[in-house]
């Protein structure tokens, strides 16, 4: 008996979101293709121009947005952000700081602590 390895693939959606870039940016043999798990690999061990230049520069999807924002992707939707930003746009309102951004920021730096202390509260009932 012989084991048969079969290659798992991917849409480029998922494959997209695993790389952590909008789908809409890559390019179309990206987009209308399959994506292996090898070659999803590969993409991640040595990324060609294209995926450098869209994680440096954008059009970023909403997790990465919502990161770099430091803020969570609801938290971008109450913002009213719900198109993909560059990274220049990003900056733009690092830098802006608008009254929205600054809430959410709070809010979340709120949810991380309160997060903390309920895993503490339960590693200390455990321990």
């Amino acid at each position: 008996m012989t084991s048969h390895k079969s290659t798992q693939s991917m849409k480029p959606a998922t494959a997209a979101k695993k790389l952590g870039v909008y789908l809409e940016a890559t390019p179309a043999e990206f987009r209308e293709g399959v994506v292996t798990r090898d070659e999803l690999s590969a993409l991640q061990a040595d990324p060609p121009e294209w995926l450098r230049e869209l994680r440096r520069n954008g059009p970023h999807p909403r997790p990465v947005v919502a990161a770099r924002l430091g803020v969570s992707i609801s938290g971008l939707a109450r913002g009213g952000v719900t198109e993909p930003l560059t990274t220049e746009q990003i900056d733009a309102l690092k830098k802006d700081s608008p009254e929205w951004l600054q809430k959410e920021r709070a809010t979340q730096a709120e949810v991380r602590k309160e997060a903390v202390r309920i895993k503490e509260k339960n590693a200390e009932q455990a321990g």
